[in-house]
């Protein structure tokens, strides 16, 4: 899930309407998982159709992507690719604590703790190569462009947001950041209300802004910096150094001024450091995109979510009717234009 730089950096909150007429290229494995993570039963199950196909990402996309459109908020989801090499022990013991959880959130469901078998529920969440190509599909059929990553999928937003042609780059990790996406967007996937962990209270979610320009200046480093200080501290391609977290990692890059120092001064062991420092300020891109919103398929995606995915009608028409109205509201201003 990336570094967590919350203790050094901070966003302003967003509303709609300064987003609207923008693209954003937003972060589509983080989305998806956080849709498979919250849309659940009261015990932890995730949706699914009467085939046992899970369905919460597919409700999930379909009213998230709906309601921003129809504010005119444009998005382009971007995919991940095959991941580093340097990532692949992270993904494993993610795969270790999934199976943790699920063997814990039998455990709480067994003694009747509903609480916590929904948390431990969330913690299974996998992003499957089925679950990948159905959200693809509805994509398509909502008119929604996506593009694919050749490696990591924050490392293409950024590069998007670089270069100018999206206003920000949307995911709930600070990764994108250390790419050098010159704006992040954060809760683009969670507005609305959020329930505690363990608590019975529920707080109101917004998206966020957070500037790197901002963040740099106010921690009075470089993006680089920025980066050293995320390996001192662990990402998803290295282990950090035991015991460092972010305030002692932005002193430790503050007084020594690289990493190469710190390792030095403070004789640290870091592995393949420079491979990481690359993966960041160089990662592989491409250009292989197009920023435009197509015609939403109406019938297509009755079809695929209620015929073949078990959705009801009522249920997803107020969706259908912010695709219709967001299409007719774009097909009205591009009439104007003409006169």
């Amino acid at each position: 899930m990336g570094i967590n730089l919350s203790d050094l950096v901070s966003g302003s909150r967003v509303e709609l309407r300064s987003l609207k007429g923008r693209w954003i290229a937003i972060d589509a494995f983080n989305t998806i998982y956080q849709f498979l993570s919250s849309i659940r039963t009261p015990d932890g199950q995730p949706l699914k159709d009467s085939r046992g196909r899970p369905t919460s990402h597919l409700k999930g996309l379909l009213t998230r992507v709906a309601n921003y459109l129809k504010e005119d908020v444009r998005l382009i989801f971007v995919f991940d690719g095959e991941p580093h090499q340097l990532k692949q022990s992270t993904l494993e013991r993610r795969a270790e604590r999934k199976m943790e959880a699920e063997v814990e959130w039998k455990e709480a469901l067994e003694r009747g703790d509903l609480e916590t078998a929904r948390v431990k529920a969330q913690q299974t969440s996998r992003i499957t190569d089925e679950i990948v190509e159905d959200s693809k599909r509805l994509l398509e059929l909502m008119g929604v462009p996506f593009v694919q990553a050749p490696q990591e999928g924050e490392a293409q937003a950024a590069y998007m947001a670089q270069k100018g042609e999206v206003f920000a780059a949307a995911s709930q990790d600070y990764d994108s950041l250390l790419f050098g996406a010159p704006r992040l967007l954060r809760n683009l996937a969670l507005s609305g209300k959020r329930k505690l962990p363990g608590r019975s209270i529920y707080v109101e979610v917004h998206p966020e802004l957070i500037l790197l320009e901002k963040v740099l200046k106010e921690l009075e480093i470089t993006r680089e910096q920025l980066i050293d200080l995320a390996i001192l501290v662990g990402t998803d391609f290295n282990p950090g150094v035991k015991g460092v977290g972010p305030k002692t990692a932005l002193k430790l890059i503050k007084k020594y001024g690289s990493l190469e120092n710190v390792i030095s001064e403070m004789r640290y062991s870091l592995l393949e450091y420079e491979e990481v420092r690359k993966i960041f300020l160089r990662p592989p891109v491409t250009d292989n995109y197009h920023l435009i919103l197509g015609r939403p398929d109406i019938e297509g995606i009755v079809e695929f979510l209620c015929d073949e995915r078990d959705f009801q009608l009522q249920n997803i028409q107020k969706s259908l009717n912010d695709l219709k109205a967001a299409e007719d509201s774009r097909r009205q201003a591009t009439l104007e234009s003409w006169f």
